[in-house]
């Protein structure tokens, strides 16, 4: 789930501002041209670039918007609301995106943009509206699909995120996070087969995330399966130590196993880094 600019936005945006060069001795022209050229690059956030720098970047070309088309302003403000979301302002990347689609409707970037940006401010119904634009410009986008079954994943709707993640992997199987979205969002609906199934193609993309580990913890611990579950919720404690399903769900899998100790002190670490989460539990299925 992010908020970035395309390499063919990079190179739309190129395009779009060079073409717009007034006319000058061939000197001036190739220097104004080198300097356009960094100010892009900046802008699209080549190279890591950093929020703060991406952001004036973006605003040199907003404010020599006299000499760019329309869509090329449109890509320049997608850009610098993907900065301001990178530094947690996402009222300010939310305007920037507005502004995006208003000078250009049919550019899609901005839309799944906005809804990422809703979604990490928690408005779920906001997030999902913004993404069904996205999809409604373009119907194989997959990103969005993927996002859109994240905010579903919040909204607790996990039934319409297991079938955006279908389409999200249909249409680009390998993009992140989308195998053990499925994998996560079928293991709450009590698909179990299926969901492991998922759940190994994600570890064997990405064998180091703790997500996969605690998807695939849950559903050992839903069949049964107490050691591997607490292997995996383990392996997930590795490398995020305060994951907080995985401290309560290893601590239920331990007071199954008959380690009440051990398993009531995962519990009230657990809570102690999420209040709700045995709420979250039994809303899983699992007591």
């Amino acid at each position: 789930m992010k908020l970035r600019a395309s390499a063919g936005a990079i190179v739309s945006l190129i395009s779009l501002l060079v073409a717009t060069l007034p006319v000058l001795p061939a000197v001036a022209q190739n220097a104004k041209k080198d300097s356009y050229l960094r100010t892009i690059g900046l802008c699209s956030g080549l190279d890591r670039t950093p929020a703060d720098a991406r952001i004036a970047a973006c605003t040199a070309l907003i404010d020599a918007g006299q000499d760019m088309t329309q869509a090329g302003l449109a890509i320049a403000y997608n850009n610098r609301g993907n900065a301001y979301a990178a530094k947690g302002d996402y009222d300010g990347a939310i305007r920037d995106f507005d502004r995006s689609i208003e000078l250009n409707p049919t550019y899609t970037k901005p839309f799944n943009n906005r809804g990422v940006a809703y979604l990490r401010k928690r408005e779920y119904d906001r997030a999902t509206d913004a993404f069904d634009q996205a999809i409604k410009l373009n119907p194989n986008y997959g990103e969005a699909f993927a996002n859109r079954a994240g905010a579903y994943l919040k909204k607790n709707d996990y039934a319409r995120a297991a079938q955006d993640y279908d389409e999200a992997i249909r249409l680009e199987p390998k993009l992140d996070g989308v195998w053990n979205g499925r994998c996560w969002s079928r293991a709450i609906l009590g698909e179990l087969q299926a969901a492991l199934e998922d759940c190994n193609k994600a570890l064997q993309l990405a064998s180091t995330n703790a997500a996969t580990y605690d998807s695939r913890a849950l559903i050992y611990l839903k069949t049964g399966e107490l050691g591997a579950a607490i292997a995996d919720y383990s392996s997930a404690l590795r490398i995020d130590p305060k994951l907080a399903s995985a401290l309560y769900g290893r601590g239920l899998a331990k007071l199954k196993q008959g380690d009440k100790a051990g398993g009531n002190t995962d519990m009230a670490a657990a809570k102690a880094i999420q209040g709700s989460i045995g709420d979250d539990f039994t809303r899983y299925g699992v007591r």
